[in-house]
């Protein structure tokens, strides 16, 4: 320690470290520490000094240090009780990252230094200085460039993007690669614009380590719900620095046109198990940060914590951290992973949770993009439809669903129109419109769409766990032999069903969420848990194919009918009070005959066809949907009264089409325009 610095009261707002006119403020929650130190380190590593806090003010700890500057390196440290039948955890042997830190000196990868509890359950002391990452005092400039027009919610389609597994094999220089600037090149612009997406959904960006079990096996977290902190963004994906070039990256996106919202972990960190690294959060106040009962941790995430997001210092950390990623970062939105976290109170899910609360009164928070996952392994976890109006939410029901319906399985019509016309059994009429379902086939946690259609079972080696990973019931099909296949029947047969499946998500009713990669065809081997594979199982394939040329065509097309035709994504229900003010469109169900469906229709277990036939009150377009999941001929005929007008839209370009019948030779959806006959 060589140098002396000045110091004096500061302040206890804003959190973090705030730089002043004479140095730079340090203010910390810490609410049952009996004494805050602060840590000054040189950026070889090298501690400085430590200095005490001397002021607290509703438990902050605040100081400012005089001649301090931008770019300093910091940590801290807490002394007071360790207590585990009351979760006090204080150990000032264990160097802590600041929550607020905007910028880190390094990754952080797990010690056994950074354990404070011993497995027989006593204070650990050895001192984890050189093995935690430093803050850096850091004052990001806001965001310059805002997106020009956010898209009306019946325009907004979700595709979800890994930065690395974006870019990592994109035609482009190969120091962009797999990279922030990379995901934004021209040639990654290009790509998304030809589909016609409106909305970027990027996974995990916030700063985060590898599991200790993954170190363990030489393996490494690649999805990034793992986070260390919820304002720094991880430089795995930077060429230099991180926080300007995800700038960089937003604002670029957005002078494309492409509205950008990040996939947020809030529900637990990645100081995990009680006997695993403190490194922030625990260090400083245990108690208060995280769930806990009877001296153990509630883990309804099932990573190891639960963040106690029913706290108020919590609460103001997820908001604080929420309007600097807006705000600075330039996001336009958030995806909440295992949201119901976020909306428990003590313990219990709650829509009226001061967190869900928090956001949607802030005036900058409630304007975002608010996409939620409902649910967490916790009890009463499972909580779809039930999170308060301005979030919108996964819809688990209509992927299991629309996967059965195309599988085969009987019994499974009158489930799949239900899911089709915006799953109103969970988003109620009168309350909630049916963009409030975020519909989806794939997400990053499963199959790809290619693999849906190629293995029957899971295929999980790769991480090490002896295939016993992933969900086991997956709701697919091979079409006859296991994987990849030079079968040229079944590899038709699997594009089939793919284009099958892509157009009934772009034709339902909601807001459709694409897998980045499903338009390219991309194999994971039949990975179904790729969490930990940072290799050519997930990186995209952008080699030229038939079936990326046949499902990127079929994206774009079907995209550029939702926005020509708004009642394929929001009818306006005539039974809807939503909609009171408003022209109602028509829905009307047709069997193969050209009839209304009756009762017997609707409970028939093995019927293949649907069709819907929907009127825009706007325009009077009538526009025929037909669902047929058979590979045998089959005729069907138009709605009584009407005859094809025009054929907008088919996935099987081998049928024959008369004044008003079709005859179908494969599993196909097709949208038609209709006239009166």
């Amino acid at each position: 320690m060589t140098r002396n610095w000045h110091t004096q009261e500061g302040f206890p707002l804003p959190l973090g470290a705030t730089v002043t006119s004479g140095g730079v403020n340090f203010a910390v929650f810490s609410e049952h520490a009996e004494q805050l130190y602060l840590c000054l380190y040189n950026e070889a590593g090298d501690e400085l000094s430590r200095l005490p806090f001397t002021h607290k003010q509703r438990g902050i700890w605040h100081m400012e240090v005089l001649e301090a500057h931008e770019g300093q390196h910091y940590g801290l440290r807490a002394e007071g009780p360790f207590d585990l039948e009351a979760m006090h955890l204080f150990n000032p042997s264990k160097l802590l990252i600041d929550p607020y830190a905007k910028r880190l000196s390094n990754r952080l990868v797990f010690h056994d230094e950074q354990i404070t509890l011993t497995p027989n359950g006593q204070l650990d002391t050895c001192d984890s200085g050189a093995c935690v990452p430093k803050a850096i005092v850091t004052t990001p400039s806001p965001s310059k460039h805002s997106l020009a027009a956010k898209p009306k919610a019946s325009a907004r389609s979700l595709y979800e993007m890994h930065i690395k597994g974006f870019s990592q094999q994109l035609d482009i220089d190969a120091s962009l690669q797999g990279t922030y600037l990379g995901a934004c090149s021209e040639s990654a612009i290009n790509h998304l614009t030809s589909l016609g997406i409106s909305t970027i959904q990027l996974m995990p960006c916030f700063a985060f380590a590898d599991e200790i079990h993954l170190q363990d096996k030489g393996l490494s977290n690649y999805w990034g719900y793992n986070p260390i902190n919820f304002f720094t963004p991880d430089d795995r994906y930077a060429i230099s620095d991180a926080v300007e070039e995800f700038k960089t990256m937003v604002a670029t996106f957005h002078k494309a046109g492409f509205e950008v919202i990040l996939d947020v972990v809030y529900n637990h960190t990645a100081e995990s198990e009680l006997t695993h690294g403190t490194t922030c959060y625990r260090g400083l106040d245990n108690s208060n940060y995280y769930r806990h009962s009877q001296g153990q941790y509630l883990n309804f995430t099932g990573c190891g914590n639960c963040v106690d997001t029913y706290h108020p210092a919590t609460v103001r950390l997820v908001c604080d951290s929420m309007r600097y990623w807006v705000e600075t970062m330039g996001v336009d939105g958030f995806r909440f992973d295992l949201g119901v976290d976020l909306g428990r109170e003590h313990h219990d899910f709650s829509p009226n949770a001061p967190l869900l609360q928090a956001i949607l009164q802030d005036p900058i928070l409630s304007e975002t993009t608010l996409v939620m996952e409902p649910w967490d392994i916790g009890p009463n976890g499972y909580q779809v439809g039930h999170f308060p109006r301005g979030f919108i939410e996964c819809n688990d029901k209509y992927r299991d669903t629309i996967r059965r319906f195309w599988r085969g399985d009987a019994n499974t019509i009158q489930e799949f129109a239900t899911r089709l016309m915006g799953s109103r059994d969970l988003f109620h009429k009168g309350h909630k419109c049916a963009l409030h379902s975020v519909n989806y086939i794939t997400y990053h946690d499963g199959y790809t769409l290619r693999d849906l259609v190629s293995y029957h079972r899971r295929h999980n080696l790769d991480n090490r766990e002896n295939n016993r990973d992933g969900h086991t019931d997956n709701i697919s099909q091979n079409f006859g032999e296991e994987g990849e296949t030079n079968d040229v029947r079944i590899r038709e047969a699997r594009l089939t069903q793919q284009q099958c499946f892509m157009a009934t998500l772009l034709f339902s009713q909601g807001t459709p969420h694409i897998l980045g990669g499903d338009e390219l065809s991309h194999s994971q081997k039949g990975n179904n848990n790729a969490y930990c594979q940072d290799n050519e199982i997930t990186w995209l394939g952008w080699h030229n194919s038939d079936e990326r040329q046949a499902l990127s065509s079929l994206v774009s097309k079907a995209l550029s009918l939702r926005q020509q035709y708004p009642v394929l994504a929001e009818a306006l229900l005539p039974d809807d009070p939503l909609y009171r003010h408003k022209t109602a469109d028509d829905i009307s169900w047709f069997n193969e005959l050209g009839q209304p469906m009756n009762l017997d229709d609707w409970q028939h277990p093995e019927r293949d066809y649907l069709s819907v036939q929907m009127t825009e009150s706007s325009s009077k377009t009538k526009l025929w949907l037909v669902f047929y999941r058979e590979d045998q001929p089959f005729k069907v005929r138009t709605p009584d009264g009407y005859e094809i007008k025009s054929m907008l839209f088919c996935t099987n370009s081998n049928f024959k089409a008369q004044r008003n019948e079709l005859e179908l030779t494969k599993r196909s959806v097709l949208l038609v325009e209709l006239t009166s006959s």
